[in-house]
């Protein structure tokens, strides 16, 4: 039995080969819409094709597996502009982004607020969240957001 601050090694800490990590857990999420109306004329366009990104997200930490957000979206055309476009999923994740705006935030948060340098904030991310965050990735989260002085890590 485990005590209160008692050290308990992660089950992942030596592990070299990536299929011997934790599946992760799938949480399915829709953005699917018939119509939407045209970002330029405002005109409604009826669905073209349905896609899916999939994104990593905070983990559990009961079952000490990774979270991945399934998000499907549809895709929209309108006839009027001749051009295509996709539902907003920006309140999800920033385009192209492969992680959700809660592990954009708590990477920046640890090496912020917390001045963990950029490695050992990529070590904390999957040991206590489960999410795997390249240390270079968080880097450039931190420079982009204006937050650190390139020069102190």
């Amino acid at each position: 039995m485990y005590g209160v601050g008692e050290y308990l090694a992660d089950v992942t800490l030596g592990v070299t080969h990536p299929d011997d990590l934790p599946q992760p857990k799938i949480k399915k999420r829709t953005q699917n819409f018939t119509k939407r109306p045209c970002p330029a004329c405002g005109y409604p366009a009826r669905r073209h094709d349905l896609r899916t990104r999939t994104l990593h997200h905070l983990g559990d930490p009961g079952s000490g597996r990774p979270v991945d957000v399934q998000l499907r979206y549809s895709v929209h055309y309108c006839c009027r502009c001749k051009k295509y476009f996709s539902a907003n999923t920006g309140h999800i994740a920033a385009p192209h982004s492969h992680y959700t705006h809660e592990v954009v935030a708590l990477a920046v948060r640890i090496v912020v607020e917390d001045g963990l340098p950029y490695r050992e904030a990529s070590w904390h991310l999957w040991r206590d969240h489960r999410v795997f965050v390249p240390f270079s990735t968080i880097q450039k989260w931190i420079e982009a957001s204006g937050k650190k002085n390139p020069c102190e890590d």
